[in-house]
């Protein structure tokens, strides 16, 4: 047994703060899949309610601390599920992690080679391995993660529950309905119609990283949405409410958890509540607007909604660009950052911008500028073919109308340089190792 591999009941410090706990096995024919799953505990060994408990349906915890990362299909057969955990953003009365798995269709028995590797989430180094003996079991605590005298600490647990996750997360004081935790993934909350447009949307944008060499990459997907005065008729006429429908299914496909950000602009930004694929219907219904702002204050806005009315009527792409900057670095991901800003134009602040985009050469950041009909775009048409920069961070294309241009096509453009990109920033050192493809 080397340094890293640990027997049951054995524990070591965890030197980093930020870790891949990634579940692997080999798949076999008619053997059970296998989900990975978090529980976060307080000092009494329960949660604090059912949010505390993070899994494929509830991916990431309020926190973001703890988000489940989802499944991959490596080399050989061997199947990975992976749960990132960040010490750093644990709340201060969660004193561990636990890191569970469920059979889907069998026991454990069945499962081969069942495995828990903690990596670190920013290198891929692994840190410690612990392969299970496994047998009758449909649900098992794998591990934890916990603070012990000041110090970051992993413990290779194995203890199996024949009750299934019901049983467990009921023990550790989850409310689950039915018999069995919920299995559903989070979109079948959506109207079929929608689920089944989101569906092959998400097929699409998989294509079009295909066509690259990127299937599977994983990215953070910001969207900024231009709402200044001239926007008004693409904003009454739904056509912004269709580019977030589309550009829900981008973030669906590359985002661990599939949250959308998102933000809007005219004279000032403003930063809207996340995007969940579950959500589309009624997000769109709340914050796809524009508010007349000479009669700010008057209208009657519905809880939760965004006063649009404070931003203005105006143009000022250098302080939105500003501000996404700021976001990205006030809150990082181990992930590259893409994003998509759809504007109809009449850029003027040329110098602004390309300041504003210049400094972020170095930043794990691509944008990727949509212009929605013929107008000026600015310093945006001309950034590909500007000297002096180490990396090309900056796409545009514009549409005449972006209501005739295919799913496909469109997802085409916009991926056309994002995978070029952070294979070059990675080379760079602007990104870091891919932490979202654990090294095997």
């Amino acid at each position: 047994m080397n340094d890293i591999s640990l027997g049951k009941g054995a524990n070591r410090v965890v030197p980093v703060t930020a870790v891949h706990a990634v579940l692997s096995w080999k798949a076999v024919p008619g053997a059970p899949d296998v989900d990975a799953t978090a529980l976060l505990l307080t000092a009494g060994g329960t949660v604090r309610g059912d949010g505390d408990f993070v899994f494929y349906n509830q991916p990431r915890h309020a926190s973001g601390a703890v988000a489940h990362r989802g499944k991959r299909t490596e080399a050989e057969g061997l199947v990975t599920d992976t749960v990132l955990v960040d010490r750093s953003g644990l709340e201060a009365d969660v004193e561990r992690v636990v890191l569970c798995a469920a059979a889907d269709g069998g026991t454990f028995g069945e499962v081969s080679g069942l495995t828990l590797e903690l990596l670190d989430a920013v290198t891929g180094a692994v840190l410690a391995r612990y392969e299970m003996s496994v047998g009758p079991e449909t649900a098992l605590v794998c591990g934890e993660l916990y603070v012990r005298d000041g110090r970051w600490k992993f413990r290779a647990v194995g203890q199996g529950y024949d009750t299934g996750l019901a049983g467990l997360a009921t023990d550790f004081g989850v409310v689950v309905a039915g018999e069995a935790a919920p299995v559903a993934p989070v979109e079948e909350s959506l109207p079929l119609e929608l689920r089944e447009r989101l569906e092959l949307r998400k097929e699409q944008v998989s294509v079009s990283l295909r066509k690259r060499g990127a299937d599977g990459l994983r990215a953070r997907v910001i969207l900024v949405l231009d709402a200044s005065g001239s926007m008004s008729e693409l904003y009454d006429d739904g056509v912004v409410a269709g580019v977030v429908e589309r550009m829900a299914a981008v973030a669906a496909q590359l985002d661990d958890d599939g949250t959308l950000e998102a933000w809007v602009f005219a004279d000032r930004p403003a930063r809207l509540p996340d995007l969940r694929p579950a959500d589309l219907p009624e997000w769109i219904s709340l914050h796809v607007r524009l508010d007349d702002p000479w009669e700010h204050g008057l209208e009657e806005r519905r809880a939760g909604q965004t006063d649009m009315g404070r931003i203005g009527w105006g143009n000022n792409e250098p302080k939105v660009i500003a501000k996404v900057r700021k976001d990205v670095r006030t809150n990082p991901s181990a992930d590259p950052t893409l994003v998509l800003f759809f504007s109809d134009g009449g850029v003027y602040e040329d110098e602004r911008i390309e300041g504003q985009l210049r400094a972020a050469v170095k930043e794990p950041v691509f944008w990727q500028f949509v212009g929605l009909g013929r107008a000026d775009y600015g310093v945006l048409e001309r950034f590909d073919t500007l000297p002096d920069r180490s990396l090309d961070n900056v796409g545009f294309f514009a549409v005449d109308d972006i209501t005739t241009v295919s799913d496909q096509e469109l997802y085409d453009r916009l991926l056309s340089q994002f995978p070029a990109w952070v294979a070059a920033a990675r080379q760079a050192g602007v990104l870091g190792p891919d932490a979202s493809r654990p090294a095997p």
